[in-house]
């Protein structure tokens, strides 16, 4: 089952967003590493809800939005030898790294067309 972020102005969750610049010819891998430091570590940390990657088209930027129940969790795993060795290779391959952490303070969404997608 897939998990996306639940963007929501009540729920008291601590949001991620690492914005990573990258050398177009290393995004993919910068994903990948990513994505993978997801699966075999990060999710299984107290407190992680998701997290998502997103490449810009020009290929210079990575952005990971990620949830975490609290503040307190998502600084614990900062702490964690295991989640450190993947940040540590993250940081190799992008040229900046830029984390900081968010509380959702509006949601939009769009209005259904007439077939009812939005």
């Amino acid at each position: 089952m897939t998990t996306t972020a639940h963007i929501d102005t009540t729920r008291p969750v601590a949001t991620l967003i690492n914005v990573f610049t990258v050398s177009p010819d290393r995004q993919s891998e910068l994903v990948d590493l990513l994505a993978q430091a997801t699966e075999e570590t990060m999710r299984r940390q107290p407190g992680f809800i998701c997290a998502n990657f997103h490449a810009s088209l020009d290929g210079e930027r990575v952005i990971n939005y990620a949830q975490w129940e609290s503040e307190e969790h998502y600084r614990a795993m900062l702490t964690n030898p295991e989640a450190r060795v993947h940040m540590d290779k993250a940081a190799t391959i992008a040229s900046d790294v830029q984390p900081r952490l968010f509380r959702v303070a509006s949601s939009h969404r769009g209005e259904p067309t007439p077939n009812g997608n939005r």
